[in-house]
């Protein structure tokens, strides 16, 4: 039966000033130039090498080597037999290693992040870790198996959706084997173990009657599929899957619908990446993005701008959690490159077609920043678009335009839903101009599903002003920027989705803002994931059940007026202010709730919300602190393109 070794621990590492040291995975050699800022981190290729005993297995068994994710381009030799090649930083890939294993072996990888015109992405505001990043594994399997070769798919593909008013699931199974030809046989389980339907065969379709729905937040229910291969009457491979059964579509004026209900998709973007440590993310890590992402009360993440780990896919599918996957078609198109975005779409697609989290597939994300070759760009996204169409008939096709790709554009018209990466409000003055450039494309496209894929502004949580303005980097000003926003969603209820950028602060080597290089702030919650910036508290206020009250601006504690505004955020209906223990106001009212405080020395206030409360100390000064304001001059990091 199929067994998995963990390769993770012991490896030599040749980085990138030749030095050689010993390294365990998940690793990468940018993870501090990558976020120093300086646009000079090492993009180069390294090599990691590593011994290994030959496994133990059998004559009628084959032996597979599995990386999780190695950027952005891995050669893989073993004892002097190269292995391939693998072009494409985030998806899984295999090899057969079976006729090359001896009693001690040599495995060498060549990572390589290096600059190129044809392996995406190459030009994009983030920055691309060189190194073995995720899990790396042997897999033995029986010489008769499910499919280890195709794609770095797991052998099973499970088309699943509701029939019959609702009442029964439908699931239609594909499997795929290597080997000598044998028996197969699908169990579909329930939750709890027991068996409810089957298959037998390599394709099939059965029912699940009375079904229970994958229905997002409120009830994310996944069976599993175990599919068995038999030789005669044994049993020599056997692999599992979890799917959720449900169904979605999207309206240009009414927005999302899962299971036939309004479902308006309100979440946030994610990078992979971590302060100090970049994409090499343990497990925990991941949990971590998945808890604080549903402490914020979001129902739908944009899994930006690659594809993920398997393991935050597997927490999206648990959570329920709305996805829309892509590809790093990003920035510019690459006449060279056009070969790696089918097989980076094809991956993505064979990899991930089980989860029911994922409802649509990016095509690419701000192609037209720096795009010459507009007729060949066009052609490839058209390929792409023909392509996820007949490999998934279940799911659709989106792409996020560039702020200044207009309405007309080409581009914004092939796929079958379409999103905008819009800072209206930052990079641009006027806030105001969401709401018209919303409406003007609702009114020229009624039949057309608009959304916005990305949106933020940039917030340092060290820096304050009574007075916020745009540009200035402030957290005063990222919350009235996104207090903006969250109305004129409100306004504008047509959106198939809206995904703020970003949950977290990211490594963009490039930038130099807010007096912190290296790095994009309009996270709602710090690089390091300690600081929730009160923009968090203010979509938990919008988006989350769990009652709470959280006091604005506590970080901006020296004030200088005689009297200021204290805001405070909310799900509750009606919010109590105490100064210095007595009480002064209650307020009622919806998500953002402000108070008028006199200020002579050191006020202490206290407001609360049946058993929620939060405290914050607020001192007069003579003098602004002058810690609170921006150092640096100019964007440094707005013009990131040219």
């Amino acid at each position: 039966m199929r067994q998995t070794i963990c390769l993770n621990p012991g490896w030599m590492f040749t980085g990138p000033d030749k030095k050689v040291t010993k390294v365990d995975l998940p690793h990468t050699w940018n993870a501090i130039d990558g976020q120093d800022g300086g646009n000079d981190y090492k993009r180069c290729l390294c090599r990691y090498q590593k011994q290994f005993a030959r496994p133990a297995f059998g004559e009628e068994e084959q032996v597979w080597l599995e990386f999780h994710g190695v950027n952005s381009s891995a050669e893989v030799t073993l004892n002097g037999h190269t292995l391939g090649r693998h072009d494409g930083g985030y998806s899984t890939f295999r090899y057969d290693i079976t006729p090359y294993l001896q009693d001690s072996n040599d495995l060498i990888v060549d990572a390589d992040n290096s600059v190129n015109d044809r392996v995406y992405p190459q030009k994009a505001d983030f920055t691309f870790y060189g190194g073995i990043y995720r899990d790396v594994c042997l897999v033995i399997v029986n010489r008769q198996h499910f499919s280890m070769s195709y794609l770095g798919g797991p052998g099973i593909q499970v088309t699943a959706k509701p029939c019959e008013g609702y009442g029964k699931g439908e699931v239609e199974i594909n499997t795929w084997t290597e080997g000598e030809e044998g028996r197969v046989t699908v169990r579909i389980l329930d939750a709890q173990g027991e068996e409810v339907a089957r298959v037998d065969g390599t394709h099939g379709k059965t029912f699940i009657d009375p079904v229970h729905l994958w229905n997002g937040l409120e009830d994310p229910y996944l069976y599993t599929a175990v599919a068995e291969l038999y030789a005669g009457d044994t049993k020599v491979d056997e692999i599992r899957t979890r799917f959720g059964v449900r169904d979605f579509h999207y309206h240009p004026r009414t927005g999302f619908y899962l299971n036939g209900a309004s479902y308006p998709l309100r979440g946030v973007a994610r990078h992979q990446d971590r302060k100090g440590i970049g994409n090499a993310l343990t497990r925990e890590m991941h949990k971590e993005d998945m808890d604080l992402i549903c402490e914020v009360g979001a129902n739908t993440i944009r899994l930006a701008h690659y594809q993920h780990d398997q393991y935050f896919y597997d927490l999206c599918d648990e959570r329920g959690m709305v996805v829309w996957a892509e590809i790093p078609y990003i920035s510019e198109h690459m006449p060279k490159g056009r070969e790696n975005t089918i097989s980076q779409m094809k991956e993505l697609i064979v990899q991930n077609y089980n989860h029911p989290s994922i409802v649509c597939w990016g095509v690419s994300n701000e192609i037209t920043i720096s795009t010459k070759d507009k007729a060949d760009m066009l052609d490839n996204h058209r390929v792409l678009n023909d392509l996820v169409h007949e490999m998934d008939k279940t799911r659709f096709t989106t792409l996020a335009c560039y702020a200044m790709c207009g309405p007309f554009n080409k581009v914004a018209h092939i796929t079958d839903v379409v999103s905008w990466n819009l800072y209206l409000g930052w990079y641009v003055p006027g806030l105001w101009l969401n709401d018209v450039w919303m409406r003007f494309f609702h009114m020229v496209y009624p039949d057309r599903c608009l959304g916005y894929s990305e949106y933020g502004c940039e917030g340092m949580p060290n820096l304050h002003s009574s007075h916020p303005r745009r540009g200035d980097h402030t957290e005063e000003y990222q919350a009235k920027y996104h207090e903006y926003l969250l109305k004129c969603f409100e306004r504008n209820p047509y959106m198939w989705a809206t995904h703020v950028w970003n949950m977290f602060d990211f490594a963009a080597d490039a930038r130099d803002q807010g007096g912190e290089p290296g790095m994009n702030h309009k996270g709602l919650i710090t690089f390091d994931r300690k600081t929730k910036k009160d923009s968090f508290y203010l979509y938990k206020a919008y988006w989350s059940k769990d009652p709470f009250v959280h006091i604005c601006s506590k970080r901006f504690a020296d004030r200088t007026e005689k009297e200021i505004t204290v805001k405070v955020y909310s799900n509750q209906g009606e919010v109590t202010l105490y100064l210095d223990g007595k009480k002064q106001e209650t307020r009622y009212g919806k998500q953002v709730f402000t108070f008028r405080v006199p200020l002579k020395d050191i006020a202490h206030v206290r407001v609360a919300s049946g058993e929620c409360s939060d405290y914050a100390e607020f001192r007069h000064v003579d003098r602004p602190n002058p810690a609170y304001t921006l150092k640096d001059t100019g964007d440094k990091g707005a013009n990131w393109t040219k």
